[in-house]
């Protein structure tokens, strides 16, 4: 799946001219925490978040009441003031896979998409990933999730996926994993049915090995150096 089918189109932008404080209103008014700042022809210039709003404004404006004082003291601060400028960004024909991995690479929690002219397209945040990937996965329908350790050699997956649907049960989707040994993989695929105790004991008379789900996580696995 493509980041221009997943990413947020409507996007809620800002000029770099714009005072901190209406920044802050809109982020608060739209229910956002990244505003692209862009020129008047909608290239991308910047990004601004609440954590950079945050860190310009002083203690005093985060207690109750504020003073005046205090926030004219800080009026005259912009948005240019505090944006990221050329943030990284993310191309239109990226796959929702590359934006995760380079969301979790940078450590941000949003990435602007433009085109090739660098023109703001959308947006697309932690948020619209999972739900990505909660649509591409299939879970957002009951079902249950087996896992099956399996060796890595060519027709494993396929004589899994052929064994359950002769059973008439429905894939939501399937999940291929690394596992410790470097000759066994874990596939995880995730059945449309919580009626699945025959599909397990079928799966071992057939040689594999089940796991458990709920005892499994990613951090076991081998870091790479």
């Amino acid at each position: 799946m493509f980041v221009s089918k997943s990413m947020t189109r409507k996007v809620i932008s800002i000029d770099k001219e714009a005072g901190i404080f209406e920044a802050q209103e809109k982020m608060a008014a739209n229910h956002v925490r990244h505003l692209p700042v862009v020129d008047k022809n909608n290239h991308l210039i910047g990004i601004v978040t609440d954590r950079d709003i945050r860190s310009a404004l002083p203690y005093s404006l985060f207690r109750e009441p504020s003073s005046q004082r205090d926030k004219e003291k800080i009026s005259d601060l912009r948005v240019k003031d505090i944006m990221t400028e050329n943030p990284a960004t993310i191309s239109l024909t990226y796959t929702i896979q590359d934006a995760l991995l380079l969301i979790q690479k940078l450590r941000v929690g949003a990435l602007p998409v433009v085109d090739e002219e660098g023109t703001l397209k959308g947006i697309i945040s932690v948020r619209d990933l999972l739900r990505a990937f909660i649509n591409v996965l299939g879970i957002g329908e009951p079902g249950t999730l087996l896992g099956i350790l399996v060796e890595e050699k060519v027709g494993q997956l396929k004589k899994i996926v052929d064994a359950i649907t002769e059973e008439n049960i429905s894939f939501g989707s399937v999940l291929v994993a690394r596992y410790w040994d470097e000759d066994k993989r874990a596939v995880f695929p995730y059945l449309l049915t919580q009626n699945v105790a025959h599909v397990k004991r079928k799966l071992e008379k057939m040689g594999y090995h089940l796991l458990d789900p709920m005892e499994w996580y990613l951090d076991q696995l081998p870091k790479n150096e």
